[in-house]
């Protein structure tokens, strides 16, 4: 098997090649990759969310689907459906594009509730079921959302139970002035996506899961999650906290930066770094902090703060 760090660092510099400037965001999207998660990428028009997922799906050789999501999409045009078949005389399944490897679901929050909760099942179980017969999803398997911040009209807000699904929430942000020219340079002559080809395939990534998993995580460092995740659901501003899952969200994508940065351990700064990340899409801000212009951030933050960090045993130091 080859060195799982080799492998990570030859996709983030591909997917570098495309996403110029971010390379902090393409650490976090493999991060979620190699915790068999799902990403959720919140921001404004432009700024290369639909470029990451296609440019770290062909990076991987994987296969790709993208569902623009509209207010009159339906259930079954995102799992598939049952087909009669005249010369069989039998049903058969028509798989939706939601079994590919990594799909992206293009602007979440313009398809309706009931569309919306056709990707629970496939998020969490990673199957689907149409017509009462249940279709397993290829491994790995990838959901890639994004949606608009800014603009609200014609949008259904995630469910609590939709954004719990999601392992991690970045933003991109724009580029800096430097790296707004080279991506102008970049795509003078033609797009980078088009030269882009697979640095590893579907295999090579079950291979970097898998390496995640024997990641070592000290009994202290599992305790400072779960006291982490408990000081969100207990602080004064919070309407919700964050679940259980989003301890098993902490814990896991720990474990991947951890392999990303070549340690066969977990260190409390890990937990520090993806906190937010992880937590911040989970956390509820009551509305009377909300008028305060009290964030999750800022939350999160606090509850950083408050908790006791663990001493040398947890860094690796015995």
């Amino acid at each position: 098997m080859e060195d799982p760090r080799i492998v990570a660092d030859r996709i983030l510099a591909n997917v570098d090649r495309v996403i110029i400037g971010k390379q902090h965001e393409t650490r976090l999207a493999l991060v979620c990759l190699i915790s068999r998660g799902h990403l959720l990428i919140e921001d404004v028009p432009g700024v290369g969310k639909t470029m990451l997922a296609r440019a770290l799906a062909k990076s991987i050789g994987c296969t790709f689907q993208r569902i623009q999501f509209t207010p009159d999409l339906l259930p079954s045009d995102v799992t598939g459906i049952s087909v009669f078949n005249q010369s069989t005389r039998d049903f058969e399944f028509r798989a939706g594009p939601i079994m590919a490897q990594v799909v992206l679901t293009d602007e979440i929050n313009r398809a309706t509730p009931k569309t919306q909760s056709s990707l629970l099942e496939a998020m969490e179980e990673r199957q689907v079921t149409v017509d009462g017969v249940t279709h397993r999803t290829p491994d790995p398997f990838m959901v890639m959302a994004t949606q608009n911040p800014i603009e609200y009209e014609g949008t259904f807000p995630l469910p609590e139970a939709q954004l719990d699904r999601f392992l991690l929430r970045v933003q991109l942000g724009y580029p800096s002035p430097t790296d707004e020219v080279l991506i102008m340079d970049a795509q003078q002559s033609r797009h980078p996506l088009e030269a882009l080809e697979e640095v590893t395939n579907a295999a090579g990534v079950l291979e970097l899961q898998e390496a995640v998993r024997g990641i070592y995580i000290d009994p202290l460092i599992k305790q400072y999650i779960v006291t982490l995740v408990n000081a969100t659901r207990q602080h004064e501003s919070v309407y919700l906290g964050a679940s259980p899952r989003g301890s098993l969200a902490l814990m896991r994508s720990t474990q991947a930066l951890a392999l990303l940065d070549g340690r066969d351990f977990v260190q409390p700064d890990d937990v520090k770094q993806l906190a937010f990340p992880t937590l911040g899409h989970r956390v509820l801000v009551s509305p009377g902090a909300r008028v305060r212009s009290i964030d999750s951030a800022q939350v999160i933050e606090e509850c950083l703060g408050r908790v006791p960090v663990p001493g040398a045993r947890a860094r690796g130091g015995g």
